[in-house]
């Protein structure tokens, strides 16, 4: 399943609760949106190319659209679902996700449901749905050995003298073996990667005209104003100062 923290919704379609009574057998073909289903009680098991996924009070379900799958009912229960679509391919498979506490969700998708019944909530309903989804993309990463890492990086990717010991002993991991799983997880070295990040939030910086060149390479986490403008140009192809008069954002 690609990263839930990054999918871009564009419509609930449907939001609604199936009872599902133990021994119910059930064929979907060609599901016409993705589904995210939790369990209020009860049990399902669904089969989908030769593989089963169990979906309980522990664990929601990501139903793939496009997808043919079974189901059948291993204990009596009602499941909330929430038919949406998105721009990307989410996932191609049924995906499960762990759940810690399957009342909040529930809560959530109450809420969502009452809201449904009125005009004006759409984006009210997107924002508790968005909510839904960066929880069980946050529960979904607690058992990642790297996310600690991860989230060091994001907290601290200003910083010129960020380097890989300090990533590896945020996961407890010797340096070698921490580059090793990170590269192999994320396509990228840790450096890479953090470059990476530097360069967009500059580009976002320079779009929006109010600082100088020296004042965003130090916002950046560049230990100089040269090596943010060799950095920035053999990243993008031109200098700073051309990426912000081509792209800067016309004031109000």
């Amino acid at each position: 399943m690609n990263n839930l923290n990054s999918v871009t919704v564009t419509e609930i379609t449907d939001i609604f609760t199936v009872f599902s009574p133990k021994g119910r057998r059930a064929a979907i073909n060609n599901r016409y949106c993705y589904g995210l289903s939790f369990c209020r009680d009860g049990q399902i098991t669904y089969t989908h190319n030769g593989k089963q996924y169990i979906s309980d009070k522990n664990h929601a379900v990501i139903l793939p659209q496009g997808q043919s799958y079974t189901l059948s009912g291993d204990k009596t229960g009602s499941f909330p679902v929430i038919d949406f679509k998105c721009t990307e391919l989410l996932c191609d498979t049924i995906a499960v996700l762990p759940v810690e506490n399957a009342e909040s969700y529930i809560k959530d998708y109450e809420q969502m449901n009452a809201l449904s019944f009125f005009e004006g909530n759409r984006l009210k309903i997107l924002g508790i749905f968005y909510g839904m989804l960066h929880s069980l993309h946050s529960c979904s990463n607690a058992g990642d050995i790297l996310a600690p890492a991860v989230k060091y990086i994001e907290n601290n990717y200003q910083d010129p003298s960020l380097n890989n010991a300090t990533l590896a002993q945020q996961c407890a991991l010797s340096e070698i073996y921490f580059r090793q799983l990170f590269t192999k997880k994320y396509k990228s070295g840790p450096k890479q990667f953090i470059i990476d990040i530097r360069i967009n939030k500059a580009k976002q910086l320079l779009s929006e005209g109010f600082f100088r060149i020296s004042v965003i390479a130090d916002k950046c986490g560049f230990s100089n104003p040269y090596h943010f403008c060799r950095t920035f140009k053999q990243k993008t192809g031109i200098t700073p100062t051309e990426y912000m008069k081509q792209n800067i954002i016309c004031k109000i």
